[in-house]
């Protein structure tokens, strides 16, 4: 028996040709039914802030969080089963604005009122 040298692979027996590696069969691709925009969900709704950032944008003036949800709601920009609404969509605001500083989308404007940047 010969000892292997440094750098052979074990188990290789010599002049064998390496198998080729197996690919995988090509598959057509589907085509996609709906395409969805970024901010958009499954049901058609989109997420309580980006909801509360297209309200903003319209009011053209600082609301409160109860309010904008009332106005997501009955838009149907946003759809929720959460208790309170309101403080979910303000906590989201703040933590946006902490996150993100200068390049979050909001500006507190005052005492719980938001207002859209530029």
């Amino acid at each position: 028996m010969s000892k292997k040298k440094k750098g052979e692979k074990k188990g290789k027996a010599e002049g064998k040709p390496e198998a080729k590696p197996k690919t995988a069969p090509e598959t057509k691709a589907e085509p996609v039914a709906k395409v969805r925009k970024k901010d958009e969900r499954k049901d058609g709704t989109m997420s309580g802030l980006d909801a509360a950032a297209k309200i903003l944008a319209e009011a053209k003036e600082p609301m409160d969080c109860k309010a904008i949800v009332e106005k997501a709601l009955s838009q149907g920009l946003w759809k929720t089963k959460g208790k309170t609404p309101a403080a979910t969509v303000y906590a989201a605001i703040i933590r946006e604005n902490a996150k993100k500083g200068d390049a979050s989308r909001f500006k507190k404007a005052g005492r719980g009122k938001f207002e859209i940047k530029g």
